[in-house]
């Protein structure tokens, strides 16, 4: 299997962007030990503002992240090169996790790549949780791919400059684990599946302190 490398863009991308948002967000990461060393893995983490990606990515700099972004985003074709190298690749809003969407994130896991899904389906414009959807327990499922889950918290719940920001990252967790049932044709295993991850991010947040 590929390990989705980095592209050179990436990585030197990766090096400058990392101490500048380090310093303006004040960003501490706890558990980076959790993530895989190799092999494909999901992230699935709360959504909380444009900065999110950076900020997984910088968790865990050694693998390219692959992330779903807005379709609206690659309307402009030089801004889609960009966001493109760097790791997005598009979903259609307001269709759910859409098929192509979902056919390309089974392609990155399958070559042994690494990726991101936002898994409430928009930014939380409080600070608050959201209703967690089941788009990426269904990926999981069809790839037999392990996730980890992270929580993204930020001080007085919104991302703002100099406001200290942490992400913590929880264990791996297979879909058998997470009772994602191979047999079931229904989503009924899928719903509980993101409610139980959604639980770990729930308790990530009770336990941190500023």
């Amino acid at each position: 299997m590929k390990n989705n490398p980095k592209s050179w863009f990436y990585a030197v991308a990766t090096v400058i962007v990392t101490p500048i948002i380090t310093l303006l967000y004040r960003v501490k990461y706890k558990n980076k030990n959790n993530i895989p060393k190799e092999g494909a893995y999901i992230i699935v983490s709360n959504h909380l503002s444009n900065l999110d990606p950076v900020l997984l990515a910088m968790g865990q700099r050694k693998r390219k992240l692959r992330f779903m972004a807005k379709s609206e985003l690659f309307n402009n074709k030089l801004f889609a090169r960009l966001i493109y190298s760097l790791g997005a690749f598009p979903v259609v809003r307001g269709e759910g996790v859409e098929q192509k969407a979902i056919s390309t994130g089974e392609e990155i896991l399958e070559n042994g790549g690494a990726m991101v899904i936002f898994f409430e389906g928009k930014r939380s414009k409080d600070g608050e949780f959201l209703r967690p959807r089941s788009g990426a327990m269904m990926i999981a499922k069809e790839t037999h791919t392990p996730i980890v889950p992270a929580c993204i918290t930020p001080e007085k719940k919104l991302v703002k400059l100099f406001r200290k920001t942490r992400v913590t990252f929880g264990r791996p967790m297979t879909p058998e684990e997470l009772g994602i049932d191979f047999a079931e044709k229904g989503t009924k295993d899928l719903r509980n599946a993101s409610k139980k991850i959604m639980g770990i991010l729930e308790q990530m947040r009770a336990e941190e302190t500023f």
